[in-house]
């Protein structure tokens, strides 16, 4: 009987959908939104961000967009599809929303500050609320109390009855349920006491009129400063939009017309006047100028530009006129890919949120838990009014613990700090890498482009045997044929001698890479060898007396490079290149952060020896194949201490993607920048100290906002339930709670914008790092 055929399914490719999620109020918002998502047939994971107010989808590609913003609807919010460039429909429905919570909070202050200084200030002058009893009386202020706390309530207050409510039928209580009950309980006592006073025991009956008002005052207030303040955590965002300008001037039929940026198409020429910002990404075809470049590179020197070279859309041109072929419009545009890098990085969840989530999806129901029981401990055990403190007791409790501040810790942080980050040129493509980095203890860098310039020179021609010049030229030319396809920097670096030395230019059949070793090939008719001499060794090719200069040239921090032709090892050259400038101080940094340094190279153990020596490095490995990054890697992670990588090379990418945390070089290759979690733009050593700085500020801020949240909760229920009155007779009123809870998400939301002030490691800030035109890269700084 044959064996049954074992069918492989393979894995369903998942696609990535955001949508803008209106309605959220705190990180119970938060939580319902995710649940509801989680539930949609064929959706993988789901990221939610209070602060960036988007929800990131992982699904199958079945599921329909409809489900995914019906399941939003029917958790109580509203999701819409996030589309490419700015959100207008967002920012119409987030302008209007703030002119409406302008108005409330002036309708609100208008009613409350009557009430508030009638009952406060009558608490406080005794004189001041007989006066008012003898020429108003008791009741009219009661019944103004009542009208005047209503429009309140079912005006500036409806907002948070009409969410808070459902979502207290729906059994998914959030901020709004807890305000709304809180102000419901006490505007409803209170009209009871003015129109049914019969219904409550004898002297139970008090009004609390200006408390309700107060706490819905106060919580709007809260509300407005959380939304400037959030306004300018998304400076960072806001200012690269604003780099693009709204038109351009292209020629259409041998005539100049202005268009909108939007309007044009790869392949337009674009005419660029003196001083006017470049508006889309392109490559010059006529005139020359310099162009201020500072959002591209950091650097504050403009660069000259000629026929051939690629500008970036958003850099200003100097004094010149240029006229581009445009290369990169819309959402292929720098500006556009670099965007979204930062929104992808600001919208993403670090493991220790995860964390904070499963906490506040059982706070609020605790809270209310917590509240029942107050109430009912105060009725039952409390001193006379019993009911009166019952119900203070209870209202300050569901007041207190609004989890506002609880979800804004973490999303507002990293919000701020990635904003900051790509202010400084370092752009973390995954948020959570800013988690990783802060707990990294060893830095590894490549050596080559990384920790030298990776613009290797010929600096040594040693011939064995005397051939004369004749031979250094054919020699040369054979070595420029081979090379010239490899585009390796020591192979351009060949080529380039070659030619400033007249070798002739010779094709090269049966070409072949050997990686890890070097290349061969025939030209003219004889086998070219050329690489380390692990490669001769391979070859079984004797070096006999060359080995001597092969010690003395790696000692020297030079890479020596084997020639072969037709079996026989004719010459050694030997490369030279410079350490990066400023790399030897940013290493030292990275030690006194507490950071260990190692180098992983292909290149000899002489030479890296020798490099390692002048950059203080004291782990070194060498020799390694390209595969062999990732060995290295592991076992330099050891016991399982938390490893960085820093490499820009196409050979990098597997040890990119292997180390904890990836950081690509912005110099580097489009596959090396692609396997990287972090890209510095910068092709200084800088940029890195900056990343591992800015991650440690970055998350030394989040536990600031998270114990602030969590200890000002801690703290203050057990006191907004009344536990310090037996002993001290100190009770919590409603209103200083209200004002408590504004308070937390007001400070949660300045002591992150506390990063925007972060100096980084570069004495002066650098403008957003950038991806290359349609193909994710950085440019290299010019």
């Amino acid at each position: 009987m044959p064996s049954p055929k074992r069918i492989i399914i393979p894995p369903i490719a998942l696609i990535s959908t955001e949508l803008n999620i209106d309605g959220m109020t705190c990180a119970s918002c938060v939580a319902h939104v995710e649940r509801a998502l989680a539930g949609v047939p064929g959706v993988s994971s789901v990221t939610v961000n209070l602060a960036t107010e988007r929800a990131a989808i992982q699904h199958e590609p079945g599921t329909e967009l409809a489900a995914l913003t019906a399941a939003v609807a029917a958790s109580g919010y509203e999701g819409r599809p996030v589309t490419g460039g700015r959100d207008e429909a967002g920012d119409q429905a987030r302008a209007e929303d703030q002119r409406r919570l302008r108005r409330s909070l002036a309708l609100a202050a208008i009613l409350t500050v009557p009430l508030f200084v009638i009952e406060m200030l009558g608490h406080a002058i005794p004189a001041f609320h007989h006066w008012l009893d003898m020429t108003i009386g008791r009741e009219p202020l009661n019944w103004l109390g009542l009208v005047l706390a209503g429009i309140v309530m079912f005006g500036p207050g409806l907002r948070f009855h009409e969410k808070g409510f459902p979502a207290l039928v729906r059994g998914r209580p959030d901020m709004n349920s807890l305000v709304a009950l809180g102000t419901s309980a006490a505007y409803g006592y209170s009209v009871i006491s003015v129109v049914f006073p019969s219904w409550l025991p004898a002297g139970a009956a008090h009004v609390y009129f200006e408390a309700s008002a107060t706490i819905i005052t106060l919580i709007l207030l809260g509300k407005q400063l959380e939304a400037l303040s959030k306004g300018r955590s998304s400076a960072a965002i806001e200012r690269l939009i604003g780099l693009q300008p709204q038109t351009a001037r292209i020629m259409r039929d041998d005539e100049v017309i202005e268009v909108e940026t939007s309007a044009v198409v790869i392949g337009d020429r674009v005419v660029v006047r003196p001083g006017e910002t470049i508006p889309v990404d392109g490559e010059v075809v006529e005139g020359a100028s310099n162009v201020d470049e500072a959002m591209v590179s950091g650097e504050p020197v403009p660069v000259r530009k000629r026929s051939g070279d690629a500008v970036v859309g958003g850099t200003i041109n100097g004094l010149g006129s240029l006229e581009i072929v445009a290369t990169g419009t819309g959402d292929a545009t720098v500006l556009a890919q670099i965007i979204r890098m930062v929104e992808a990085a600001q919208g993403s969840k670090l493991p220790i949120q995860r964390y904070v989530d499963t906490v506040i999806s059982y706070f609020v129901p605790i809270v209310m838990g917590l509240a029942l029981l107050t109430f009912a401990v105060w009725w039952v055990l409390g001193p006379a009014p019993a009911l009166q403190l019952a119900l203070v007791n209870a209202v300050a409790v569901l007041i207190i613990a609004c989890p506002c501040a609880m979800g804004l810790a973490t999303p507002m942080s990293i919000m701020v700090g990635t904003g900051r980050a790509a202010q400084l040129g370092v752009l973390f493509r995954r948020g959570d890498a800013l988690q990783t980095l802060e707990r990294a203890k060893l830095i590894a860098f490549d050596k080559t482009g990384t920790l030298t310039e990776g613009r290797p020179t010929l600096t040594d021609l040693t011939m064995l045997g005397d051939v004369g010049e004749l031979g250094e030229r054919q020699l040369l030319s054979y070595v420029a044929a081979l090379e010239a396809r490899s585009e390796h920097p020591i192979a351009a670096a060949l080529v380039a001698a070659a030619q400033a030395r007249g070798a002739t230019t010779m094709t090269v059949t049966q070409f072949e890479a050997v990686p890890g070793f070097g290349a061969r090939g025939i030209v003219d008719g004889h086998v070219i060898e050329l690489g380390a001499d692990r490669y001769m060794d391979k070859l079984g090719y004797p070096l006999g007396s060359a080995r001597a200069t092969l010690e003395a040239l790696g000692s020297q921090a030079k890479t020596p490079v084997c020639v072969a032709v037709d079996g026989r090892v004719w010459a050694i050259l030997a490369v030279a290149d410079p350490v990066r400038q400023g790399a030897r101080a940013a290493l030292e940094t990275l030690r006194q952060r507490g950071l260990e340094i190692a180098m992983i190279t292909g290149d000899n153990r002489r030479t890296a020896t020798a490099v390692a020596a002048r950059l203080g490095i004291t782990q070194v490995v060498s020799e390694v194949l390209p595969g062999g990054k990732v060995a290295a890697l592991q076992s330099l992670r050891g016991d399982g201490r938390s490893i960085v990588f820093v490499g820009d090379g196409i050979n990098d990418a597997p040890a990119l993607a292997e180390a904890d945390v990836g950081i690509a070089m912005g110099s580097g290759t489009d596959v090396a920048i692609e396997s990287a979690d972090v890209v510095s733009m910068s092709a200084e050593l800088s940029g890195i100290v900056t990343a591992v700085d800015l991650s440690r500020a970055t998350m030394t801020n989040i536990r600031q906002n998270l114990f602030w949240a969590f200890a000002y909760n801690a703290s203050l229920i057990p006191l907004a339930a009344g536990v310090l009155y037996p002993r001290f007779g100190l009770l919590l009123s409603p209103v200083v709670a209200a004002g408590a809870m504004a308070l937390s998400s007001i400070f949660v939301i300045t002591n992150a914008l506390r990063l925007r002030r972060f100096g980084g490691g570069t004495s002066r800030e650098q403008a957003p790092a950038v991806i290359s035109p349609g193909a994710s890269r950085l440019h290299p700084r010019p």
